[in-house]
Order: structure tokens, then sequence, then C-alpha cells
């Protein structure tokens, strides 16, 4: 809400003050929807998932049994 404290503006003069207002909101809001537009990486290319040779699984002392089970 916009109140004139003092004087008597004209409405052409009040037309150019809200437009010089709602200009710069704009501008405020186009400037905070621009810091986010990066968008969200997805899940599975997370640095944390990416398997890496300390986190391999490794043979047992008798993995060499078990490569075959028989039905």
């Amino acid at each position: 809400m916009i109140k004139v404290v003092r004087g008597n503006p004209t409405p052409e003069e009040l037309a150019a003050a809200l437009a010089v207002v709602r200009a710069r909101a704009a501008a405020d809001d186009a400037a905070a929807r621009a810091e986010n537009t990066e968008p969200p990486r997805p899940e599975w290319s997370a640095p944390a998932r990416r398997l890496t040779a300390a986190r391999m699984p490794q043979a047992g002392p008798r993995a060499w049994r078990t490569t075959y089970w028989p039905a």
C-alpha cells in the first residue's frame, strides 16, 4: 500500500511513481528467480554414489571355491 504523505500529486505523477515502484519490484523478483536457475542434480549422478576401489567388495581367502555352486 502506498500513501501520499505530503503534497497533492496529479494522477499522472502518481501513476509515474507507481510505475517506478512496480518496475523495481519486478526487477527484484526477476533477479531472485535468476539466482535459482540451476536445476537440481539427479541422485544417480551424486558423487557419493561413485564406486571407488576402496569401496569395491573384496574376495575372501576361499573365494575360488565358491565361484560356482552347482544347483
